[in-house]
């Protein structure tokens, strides 16, 4: 069994958690007092965080850090396509509205 001391983890975790509170935080601050509305900078924010968030859980969680380069490819790509569609299916739900 090995018992060494993984310093990535607690770091993985570190930027797991200041990324949520980067969201709260742009969340909070794009509130209009007691009124909530769709914002766009807001949403794609959140999209994006939650995207780098899915890859250092994919590269840190998952240990695909160390599988080989055609998985890391994939999962990588695999974020991207996401990205994209998450991203043009909002914006263009917003040009259709």
């Amino acid at each position: 069994m090995d018992t060494t001391f993984n310093k990535r983890l607690p770091i993985a975790w570190l930027v797991l958690t200041l990324l949520t509170l980067c969201y709260l935080w742009i969340d909070h601050s794009a509130d209009d007092g007691e009124v909530l509305h769709a914002n766009s900078l807001v949403t794609s924010a959140a999209i994006v965080i939650a995207l780098v968030k899915v890859r250092v859980i994919f590269r840190e969680f998952m240990e695909v850090r160390h599988a080989p380069a055609l998985l890391c490819r994939l999962t990588d790509g695999w974020v991207v396509v996401i990205g994209a569609a998450l991203l043009g299916s909002y914006f263009v739900g917003i040009a259709l509205r």
